[in-house]
């Protein structure tokens, strides 16, 4: 899933504060850029979360709706909204890298083939299936 969500970004000394209104998530980057980054990674993991939960995920607020002066950290020095990109089911694919195990029933002679030639089943499913799927290990 792609979205863009609101994030608001409160520049203080030390550190840049995140708030995530949507999904009511605080965190905190070196800088601006790493609070971008750390804004994207917590509303990944929180979405990927969800789905796994069946839970439905909130839809995007409007961020000129948003008052910033409501902020958790708008006291704490210039406060800034802006919009994070996330793509879950990317992040799922870079993450999500266990093995699940699947049985599949093959002929016994297709079976006795693929031993003889030492060809990787499990291996030639997982290529065929990216095929069909169109899609790749990271995309």
């Amino acid at each position: 899933m792609k979205n863009v969500y609101p994030v608001i970004f409160t520049d203080e000394k030390e550190c840049v504060l995140v708030e995530v209104p949507d999904f009511e998530i605080f965190t905190e980057g070196k800088d601006l850029s790493d609070a971008i980054e750390m804004a994207r990674d917590a509303i990944e993991v929180k979405i990927v979360s969800m789905e796994d939960a069946k839970l439905d995920i909130p839809v995007p607020s409007d961020f000129k709706e948003i008052d910033i002066r409501k902020s958790e950290f708008f006291k704490d020095g210039k406060t800034i909204i802006s919009l994070v990109d996330i793509d879950s089911t990317e992040y799922r694919r870079k993450v999500d890298t266990k093995t699940v195990r699947r049985n599949v029933a093959l002929p016994s002679w297709l079976n006795y083939e693929a031993e003889h030639a030492g060809i990787n089943v499990s291996r030639v499913l997982q290529e065929a299936l990216m095929n069909t799927l169109n899609v790749s290990r990271s995309r």
